[in-house]
């Protein structure tokens, strides 16, 4: 089986408000790397002509976009953090660069929002692919493997009038303010 694996690097903010979380309860931030593994949803041999399982501005195209656009430079915050008053009173412009997660954004819940928001997207481009591991690089020390189904461990929760949260929409939301 053939996987195609698509690298990207972006910087981003966030501070944890859990507990235990030592210093990163201050908002500080890290350059990234999100490397997202893709596989034939429904594998078959190769065609004699094209060869290939998908084309590869295809599979990569909106994901890349949407990393660049919107996650890069994005502060990443729990959908509890004080913070959100802050920027819904005096910077409301600022709200679409949040990226606002269930709990902590830690880098754990961050990689199964991504492989939930790119399976999303590789569903409307109808590229037949599936993304089966997602690795997040935090620090060049520190990086979290995804696999598996996030709605698996990702909490139940509703995006805009009821409907699916940001991170099972193929759009460039990264929050439901």
């Amino acid at each position: 089986m053939f996987a195609l694996v698509f690298s990207r690097r972006f910087s981003m903010a966030h501070r944890l408000l859990g507990p235990d979380v030592g210093k990163c309860d201050m908002p500080h931030g890290h350059n990234e790397v999100v490397s997202a593994h893709m596989e034939a949803a429904r594998p078959a041999a190769l065609d004699g002509t094209h060869n290939m399982v998908a084309p590869f501005d295809v599979a990569k195209g909106d994901w890349h976009g949407w990393i660049d656009g919107h996650v890069d430079h994005a502060l990443q915050l729990s959908a509890t953090d004080p913070l959100l008053e802050y920027f819904r009173a005096h910077e409301p412009e600022k709200l679409p660069r949040l990226i606002i997660t269930p709990g902590d954004p830690t880098t754990e819940v961050m990689a199964a929002c991504f492989t939930a928001k790119l399976n999303a997207i590789l569903l409307r481009a109808d590229t037949g692919l599936v993304c089966r591991r997602l690795e997040l690089t935090e620090t060049p020390t520190n990086t979290v493997i995804f696999t598996g189904d996030p709605a698996d461990v990702l909490p139940e929760a509703q995006g805009r009038d009821g409907g699916p949260p940001w991170w099972m929409r193929a759009d460039t939301s990264t929050n439901d303010l």
